[in-house]
């Protein structure tokens, strides 16, 4: 017997879903585990999925989710409340198919004696100053690539690519390439500093490494989540051997949502 949990948005007609789902669901004897699901149910937008995912981070293996977008459609939310009887029927009664997407992995090593931290993205992580340039420099694979000077870096998944970093001019990657993208932000270009000034796509196995040269101060964001930045040595990014976990009831084309968002 399945086990499932809901996320709601928190708004009204989020709420009034939230309720309706969860009382069909368990008229279908599924349990309502929120500890240990085995679908979770994210009802608002791809800003509750992003939610979702991060509260059920530590067994997403274990947890597929499924979106209900109470706004507009989203990238991961793709049922309507219209929908939703047809939802609960295919969660009780079929088989689902799982698509996993990539994720970012992201270690923060210190200068202190701190234990480092890791953490896994769904979208991006970005690295923005606080005032003045942010300077880091890039090293690829083990190798220097360049000295960055602007306001920040930005470092993307696939599914992540239609997010922040297509706002940046990077390009939108198909979830099916296992691969992370740089962008920029706003880089300084003269005489003195260059960068490539172009997004660069790395495929799995290659490593990106941030190193801070000046000591101005930084924020380091996870999707939605920031974390402190207090004697950072380095930012490692590469892509992760963990995957977030979709169930699919339907054919749901990448690219159908990319033209229905943007085109």
């Amino acid at each position: 017997m399945m086990n499932f949990a809901i996320i709601s948005k928190g708004d009204e007609v989020s709420a009034r879903l939230e309720k309706r789902i969860k009382t069909y669901l368990l008229d279908f004897d599924l349990i309502w585990d929120e500890k240990n699901p085995d679908i979770v149910i994210s009802i608002g937008g791809d800003g509750t999925l992003l939610h979702a995912f991060h509260h059920y981070i530590h067994r997403v293996d274990r947890t597929a989710f499924v979106g209900v977008h109470t706004g507009h459609l989203g990238f991961y939310a793709d049922w309507t409340p219209e929908e939703v009887e047809k939802l609960v029927i295919h969660i009780a009664k079929t088989p689902f198919q799982i698509i996993e997407y990539p994720l970012l992995e992201v270690t923060v090593r210190y200068l202190d004696d701190r234990m480092e931290s890791k953490y896994l993205a769904m979208n991006e992580c970005t690295v923005k100053s606080v005032e003045g340039s942010l300077v880091m420099d890039v090293e690829i694979k083990g190798e220097h690539f360049e000295t960055f000077r602007g306001d920040g870096l930005c470092l993307a998944t696939p599914s992540g690519s239609t997010a922040y970093n297509k706002a940046l001019g990077g390009a939108i990657i198909h979830p099916s390439l296992p691969s992370i993208q740089l962008a920029e932000m706003a880089s300084i270009n003269n005489r003195v500093f260059r960068t490539v000034g172009s997004p660069l796509v790395l495929p799995q196995h290659h490593t990106c490494l941030l190193n801070p040269v000046n000591d101005v101060d930084f924020h380091i964001t996870i999707d939605h989540l920031f974390l402190l930045h207090e004697k950072v040595k380095s930012i490692q990014c590469r892509v992760a051997e963990e995957k977030v976990r979709f169930a699919r009831f339907r054919p749901f084309p990448f690219w159908k949502r990319v033209k229905e968002s943007f085109v």
